[in-house]
């Protein structure tokens, strides 16, 4: 069982190998909802994400032979730093849809990698099947989720008073650990724990007070598309976790980029889950006093103008838009001259007078312009609008 104590022991025995990372007030984020906003940047951690805190506390207990884990990037990358610095060998099961970013890295800390099946659970599975090794399992597990907790020690040894903890969930055993640091000092602050709705089994669980599998769907947060809870974790949240929240890809996308516009930080998707919340539900924080855990920022760099290009679309900063005009001449130079007047930077254009479901004499225009965000997009269309144009937003 996770206790405290428990908590207090992994940080006194991890601290010669990890960073005590900074708890970074946010000005921007503040004003942007109203709240008083903090960010526990666990992206600055060694590896890139926290995984190395439960990393270290589980394989020094260890005395000899060799350790495997199943991972999607970051516990990879934890367990293979964190055995490479405690003279153990370790192999690491991943999924052949693991990016080769990741993959790469983990043999970088040096790793053996070997790629099984097309989802998390699939590896995960054959890595339990697996003998003469000691199994590493990124969640559920007493010794990783106490690692976890040390996160929670660090917060609250830095600020006092805390209304709102948002903390990523995956498997579980971060929210599980930092519940239990947190609460035992502050016990009326509130945990949440954020999910993709693309992999909703621990909200699930929660709400039914049974563990729920669900198959996770593709997510920008890979790395807590977990398809199943762990089970220490789960009795952990039940009893510390005041709520789990669901947020869209879209609303991570514009985290990410929220993240690398306001603060210059690289967030992955998994970390930026808590700012996402905080964005969904800001009318409700206005005057708390708000962590965000930002849990990683391994984020695979050919996906990223993806990422970025989602973000600027889903914040209206680049908008497309259709306008059915009339196929005349002079009509396009019209059009643009319109959003000529509202500054508006055209990007692309596609001109079609010969789709069939277009009446006689008209023409269809798909504009991707630049914009100052949602308000500036919206006035363009209004305009377009009272000047007679049918407009459809794509």
């Amino acid at each position: 069982m996770v206790t405290i104590t428990g908590i207090l022991n992994a940080s006194r025995s991890i601290k010669p190998f990890i960073h005590k990372t900074p708890l970074i007030y946010s000005a921007s984020f503040s004003k942007l909802t109203g709240a008083e906003v903090y960010l526990k940047a666990e992206n600055l951690q060694k590896t890139g994400s926290f995984k190395v805190r439960g990393a270290f506390n589980k394989i020094q207990s260890i005395h000899g032979g060799s350790v495997i884990a199943a991972s999607m990037g970051n516990h990879a990358q934890a367990v293979a730093y964190a055995a490479g610095k405690l003279g153990i060998a370790a192999t690491i099961v991943m999924p052949v849809i693991t990016a080769t970013v990741k993959q790469e890295a983990t043999t970088g800390y040096g790793a053996k990698v070997l790629l099984h099946g097309e989802t998390f659970d699939e590896a995960l599975d054959y890595a339990l099947s697996q003998t003469g090794y000691t199994f590493i399992h990124p969640f559920d597990d007493d010794e990783i989720i106490a690692g976890q907790g040390t996160i929670g020690l660090e917060i609250i040894d830095d600020l006092d008073n805390i209304d709102l903890l948002f903390v990523p969930v995956g498997g579980g055993g971060l929210i599980a650990g930092i519940s239990i640091a947190v609460k035992s000092h502050l016990p009326a602050a509130s945990i949440i724990g954020v999910q993709a709705f693309s992999a909703p089994s621990a909200y699930r669980s929660l709400k039914s007070k049974t563990i729920q599998a669900v198959q996770p769907s593709s997510t920008l947060a890979d790395g807590i598309a977990v398809g199943r809870i762990g089970e220490r974790p789960f009795e952990i949240i039940s009893r510390h976790v005041d709520h789990i929240r669901l947020v869209s890809e879209e609303v991570i996308a514009e985290a990410m980029l929220l993240f690398l516009e306001r603060k210059k930080l690289v967030v992955e998707g998994a970390g930026a889950v808590s700012l996402a919340t905080l964005l969904e539900h800001k009318e409700d924080l206005r005057g708390k006093r708000v962590v965000l855990v930002v849990s990683g920022g391994n984020v695979d760099f050919t996906l990223m103008d993806r990422i970025i290009r989602k973000g600027l679309i889903v914040s209206g900063k680049i908008g497309i838009f259709e306008v059915v005009a009339d196929d005349v001449p002079n009509s396009l130079h019209t059009l643009t001259g319109v959003l000529a007047s509202h500054r508006s930077n055209i990007l692309n254009v596609v001109h079609d007078r010969l789709a069939a479901d277009l009446p006689l004499g008209k023409a269809r225009v798909i504009f991707i312009v630049e914009t100052r965000g949602r308000k500036h997009l919206e006035d363009i269309i209004n305009d377009l609008n009272i000047k007679g144009y049918e407009v459809k937003k794509k």
